[in-house]
């Protein structure tokens, strides 16, 4: 009974939510699409309550249909067959890599998955789970090692999916915090002590960038290299541990990364390995993406923590939801109006978005999964003169010109899929030939970026291979603000292809 339990959710995604489930399967020969599904999500109505209230009776009332349910998934749902429901793609995915499963040898009081993240001015948010519910949600930190002499208290959260449950996940914010400082802090009041450096109060700021990061060799070389060199705040456009459902892998994701996250800020927003929706019983989704990973969605206006945006050092981030609604109508489009109409640009010279799935890909794998979004959003981001876009989702590193509209443009965004990091489902080997002519750099290896902030005017993008040793650059730009670029200071620019400059933009 408790196999077909746990197999339960994986079927049951297969046979209804492929347009959303896309990734999960990499073991068959097809690759369904995402965004024609997203906008409207009319598919997913059913399943998708329009108030909390509605929400409860689902939840309450999944005993009646569970067992339906199950008879239906096993005697009536041809599983293998079922991708008419989404757009096709040649793409094939590799065979799998092996997942390393990282152990707990700590005591049940003793924190464990501890990580941080920025929010508000001058706050840290630390993230902890124990397995012993009576620990107190509670950080003591100070600038001296050993030595504590503030005191934050803050709440605490669980979740259950099906039979496994979370433990107790707890929140603190700690601060207000001094800039370019390190701090040295203990948990719950017991186990081992930690410690972090926050960011700069102003440039120069470098940012690390990683996609698609899951937990394998590969993940570990990658951290590996990342950490060979220090940086100020972690990005992560999306799909962290790849547990598709499978509750422990988020466990040990936590513990995999603890020791570089529990260090630097980690900042991130949702892929589609976060959905996890079970039909019913948990119809939203993100169930443990949002009880594990809380960003500081509230602090910036948004009502979701599947986007939000943060300032630090001079750059505004803006961290985008490619699995929730964004059209002209919809909470997240309404949100991201206000806030790129809030940007000082005197203030943040540079403006920086991160989203899952890419606009713009020459890669066979996901293509034109970004399209609805991109045709609802990019005048908002071309409009607020932003700077890059980061996405991952295609896991391989390809870098384009400055884009509007499908169109080489002075005053658009550079944009960057970065989704490399060492996922299990391996690279995406096929690109498409011949290349665009937007479309600078393209490579299909595991690896990580680095976006190094010098001024109001200038930064520098690099990225580097696994395989490569780590002072080695693969490929690598310097940009400019467009808030500082004269002919883009209006909102209309000049859009004329030929004067961008490949070499510097």
């Amino acid at each position: 009974m408790w196999s077909l339990l746990q197999a339960c959710p994986t079927i049951f995604q297969l046979t209804c939510l492929t347009p959303l489930q896309s990734n999960c399967l990499h073991f068959f020969k097809f690759q369904p699409r995402v965004a024609s599904y997203l906008k409207p999500p009319s598919l997913f109505t059913y399943f998708v309550p329009s108030s909390a209230n509605e929400q409860l009776k689902m939840e309450k009332s999944w005993q009646n249909h569970f067992f339906p349910v199950l008879l239906t998934i096993f005697f009536f749902s041809p599983f293998p067959f079922q991708t008419s429901l989404a757009l096709q793609s040649d793409y094939i995915r590799q065979p799998p890599g092996k997942v390393i499963v990282t152990p707990h040898h700590r005591s049940k009081s003793d924190p464990q998955q501890v990580h941080i993240s920025l929010v508000g001015k001058d706050q840290m948010r630390i993230t902890w789970i124990t397995e012993d519910k009576d620990v107190p949600s509670k950080v003591e930190y100070g600038k001296v090692s050993g030595r504590y002499n503030a005191m934050a208290v803050g709440e605490q959260t669980s979740y259950h999916y099906f039979f496994y449950s979370s433990g107790k996940i707890h929140h603190v914010k700690i601060g207000p915090l001094e800039p370019g400082t390190t701090y040295y802090y203990r948990c719950g009041g017991l186990g081992p002590e930690f410690s972090f450096k926050t960011p700069p109060r102003t440039f120069p700021i470098e940012f690390v960038v990683v996609g698609d990061l899951g937990q394998t060799e590969w993940t570990a070389s990658t951290l590996a290299h990342v950490h060979s060199k220090d940086y100020h705040v972690f990005l992560l456009p999306g799909d962290l541990s790849y547990a598709d459902t499978q509750q422990p892998l988020w466990d040990s994701f936590g513990r995999l990364v603890e020791p570089y996250a529990s260090r630097r800020p980690w900042m991130v927003t949702e892929g589609n390995h976060e959905i996890e929706i079970f039909p019913i019983i948990y119809p939203r989704g993100f169930k443990a993406y949002n009880a594990r990973w809380l960003m500081p969605y509230q602090e910036c206006g948004s009502t979701s923590n599947l986007y939000y945006s943060f300032d630090v050092a001079g750059s505004h981030i803006i961290m985008l939801g490619s699995y929730t609604d964004f059209d002209e109508t919809s909470a997240q489009y309404k949100w991201l109006e206000a806030d790129l109409g809030k940007v000082d640009r005197t203030k943040t010279p540079w403006v920086v978005v991160l989203l899952h799935a890419p606009w713009y890909n020459t890669n066979s794998a996901h293509k034109g999964e970004g399209e609805s979004m991109r045709k609802a959003m990019e005048d908002l981001l071309y409009k607020a003169r932003v700077d890059v876009v980061f996405a991952g989702h295609v896991h391989a590193y390809e870098r384009f010109t400055r884009i509007y509209d499908n169109k080489a443009d002075p005053c658009g965004p550079v944009y960057i899929t970065i989704g490399d990091g060492g996922n299990r489902e391996g690279l995406a080997l096929t690109f498409e030939n011949p290349t665009s002519e937007l479309s600078l750099y393209r490579e299909p290896s595991f690896g990580h970026g680095r976006l190094r902030i010098l001024d109001e005017t200038r930064a520098h993008w690099s990225w580097h291979r696994n395989n490569d040793s780590d002072s080695y650059v693969a490929d690598e730009v310097w940009l400019e603000s467009l808030a500082t670029t004269k002919s883009c200071c209006a909102n209309t620019g000049e859009r004329d292809g030929s004067k961008v400059n490949k070499d510097e933009l």
